[in-house]
């Protein structure tokens, strides 16, 4: 199972030295990622912050710069945080999960889809 994805973003982050970063990592997200945002201060005063950490805690890589952290987050251009938002859909979102089964009966295996929304 692919667990990590590169990118490259349209516009591409601005480093203080004038150094343009567009080539990335973007890993999938665990259920920490999405919780632990929710007790962070920023996200409690203003919920449009959520996507800021999140986003700082699943990108992994983007250029050679050595930490990425909200502040570069914060940092980008709008084209470039819409690009990575729909990639974290897209990644996150994009294969429902399913089971191997084999009929008891005549014994050809399956896959069936185990859909949650579906209830």
């Amino acid at each position: 199972m692919e667990t990590e994805f590169e990118f490259e973003l349209p516009r591409g982050y601005i480093d203080k030295n004038g150094d343009v970063h567009k080539r990335g990592v973007m890993r999938l997200a665990t259920a920490a990622d999405e919780i632990l945002p929710l007790r962070d201060p920023r996200v409690q005063q203003n919920s449009g912050y959520l996507t800021i950490i999140l986003l700082s805690r699943v990108v992994t890589r983007l250029g050679t710069l050595s930490t990425i952290n909200t502040k570069v987050i914060e940092g980008l251009f709008t084209m470039d945080l819409a690009y990575l938002q729909d990639l974290y859909q897209r990644i996150n979102t994009s294969e429902i999960p399913s089971y191997k089964l084999t009929c008891p009966h005549c014994g050809q295996e399956f896959e069936a889809p185990l859909d949650f929304l579906l209830v």
